[in-house]
């Protein structure tokens, strides 16, 4: 869900701005679920652009304490929510801590990394959603730690029935500042995508599994 229609636009337009969407219809990116894709939303760019992160930031921010209030912990999901969750927990003046795929093969061999203490409310934050295994991934680490997940906020998901039956199954509330039918929607206004290539992406978008170009 998004966190209201304006944001979402907004977000979409500036994804679009510093190319962040990375269209390949003729040769698809995979990705690590083994899907093929047309198109690659790369958030972690988001970074590299002053403005447009402090209002990526700032929106995650103002969804936190509008949702949430004030967690004790702001948790980003490794690799891609590092950086962006640490401008959120520093907006909030909260504390940090970050999640790895799985724990390190050495030394503490910690998953959840940073100061997190059993007992303590902590909000996700996430860059991209997908399938939603990710994500879970990160809670499980976190509710095995004995954290409390109050909710999770990304800056992009692609809305599959699939990861929305997983949150719900999990009953996990998950906002997002944008998402994919505000993108491609934007997208073709703007001239970003050919007619054809919308197409393409809506075809896709109906069953990414079985996609084939």
């Amino acid at each position: 869900m998004v966190l209201n229609e304006e944001t979402a636009r907004k977000t979409a337009e500036l994804l679009l701005q510093i190319n962040a969407i990375k269209l390949k219809p003729e040769n698809p990116f995979t990705w690590a679920s083994g899907w093929k894709s047309p198109i690659y939303c790369d958030n972690r760019i988001v970074l590299s652009f002053p403005q447009v992160r402090n209002y990526v930031r700032d929106e995650l921010a103002r969804g936190v304490e509008t949702l949430y209030g004030k967690p004790d912990l702001i948790v980003g999901v490794a690799t891609g929510a590092i950086g962006i969750g640490v401008l959120v927990a520093e907006k909030l003046g909260l504390p940090f801590a970050y999640v790895r795929p799985q724990p390190k093969s050495h030394g503490r061999q910690n998953q959840v990394e940073g100061l997190a203490e059993a007992g303590q409310q902590v909000v996700v934050i996430e860059d991209l959603i997908s399938t939603g295994m990710s994500s879970l991934n990160a809670v499980d680490a976190l509710l095995d730690q004995g954290l409390k997940v109050k909710g999770m906020l990304g800056i992009f998901t692609y809305g599959f029935p699939l990861s929305e039956e997983r949150f719900n199954a999990r009953e996990l509330e998950v906002h997002t500042l944008s998402n994919y039918e505000h993108l491609i929607r934007l997208a073709s206004q703007s001239g970003f995508i050919r007619e054809a290539q919308l197409e393409t992406l809506r075809e896709w978008r109906a069953n990414p599994q079985q996609w084939n170009p």
